[in-house]
């Protein structure tokens, strides 16, 4: 997860990519104890490529 936020931290300040990967932790600590389930990135990958946030009405 560490190497997810090199990039972040290229294009901005250090400050934003700590700021952006300890928002991204805390989201997934939070999912954890909300759902009882330990993460993993595969299955969270896939239920975020399936969502649709925006389904257009019929």
């Amino acid at each position: 997860m560490v190497a997810r936020a090199l990039p972040v931290q290229a294009r901005s300040n250090h400050n934003k990519a700590t700021c952006a990967l300890a928002n991204k932790l805390a989201r997934i600590c939070y999912a954890t104890l909300r759902d009882h389930e330990t993460f993993d990135e595969k299955a969270a990958l896939e239920r975020k490529t399936r969502r649709q946030s925006f389904a257009m009405p019929a």
